[in-house]
């Protein structure tokens, strides 16, 4: 599994590489206040970079936290209504 996870990395990391190197026309982004000149590459790979992380939070708060939660509240449920051995 360690293997897998390792070779899945280099080769996101090789692609982001090639997506770099093939894609070197210059931008600029224009944020309003401020004007970013970059490679498209570049901005490319920032702008996926973002949405995974952005995803990620996404699911981490509607999906990931409300089962932790009634998970926690089945341990406590489960914790004061467990039986006591009397010996």
């Amino acid at each position: 599994m360690r293997l897998l996870r390792f070779l899945v990395a280099i080769a996101c990391l090789a692609a982001g590489a090639i997506v770099g190197a093939l894609n070197r026309a210059p931008v600029v982004i224009d944020l309003g206040f401020s004007r970013l000149p970059t490679n498209l590459g570049v901005s490319l790979l920032v702008a996926l970079l973002l949405g995974v992380l952005i995803g990620g939070l996404a699911i981490s708060a509607s999906v990931v936290l409300p089962m932790r939660r009634r998970l926690a509240r089945a341990e406590r449920q489960g914790a004061t209504t467990a039986p006591t051995s009397g010996r």
